[in-house]
């Protein structure tokens, strides 16, 4: 007899990757049966490009999210989780994502409905348009400041 293999799940977050909101639906999807989690963080935008030679070209803020979230969401999921820094355009990091690594489905993490420019250009209609299962998980307000993303 044959074992399921594990759902491959994308967590794709910005501020919120290491909310608690986001830790209780990795926890409850990996309840749901086996499954391997990566968490996928979105470059920060830039207006002017660096300078050639002015650095290594990695993005210290969106590593920084990483490196805060990867420890709360594998301990939620009960097993490691795999961490990446895609594209500032959120669609094309999740695009790039698919067709790189491929998933069995996503899972998009959002700041609260007023101030989350995902929700604004409405990322999760556009990942399900990719042919993929989407869940959304929105964060509370009061746990976030400084500029929607």
């Amino acid at each position: 007899m044959r074992l399921p293999s594990a759902s491959r799940v994308l967590v794709i977050a910005s501020q919120t990757a290491d909310s608690p909101e986001l830790a209780r639906a990795v926890a409850l999807r990996a309840d749901e049966g086996p499954c391997a989690f990566t968490l996928l963080v979105p470059a920060t935008a830039r207006i002017l490009r660096p300078v050639v030679g002015s650095g290594d070209g990695r993005d210290a803020a969106a590593e920084a999210r990483l490196e805060a979230a990867i420890p709360i969401l594998s301990e939620a999921a009960g097993a490691p989780i795999i961490g990446v820094v895609g594209s500032s355009e959120p669609l094309i990091a999740v695009q790039d994502a698919l067709e790189l690594l491929g998933f069995d489905e996503v899972i998009v993490s959002m700041l609260p409905v007023r101030r989350s420019r995902w929700f604004q250009i409405d990322l999760p209609r556009q990942v399900r348009a990719l042919g993929v299962p989407v869940s959304e998980v929105i964060c509370s307000e009061h746990q976030f400041d400084g500029s929607a993303a």
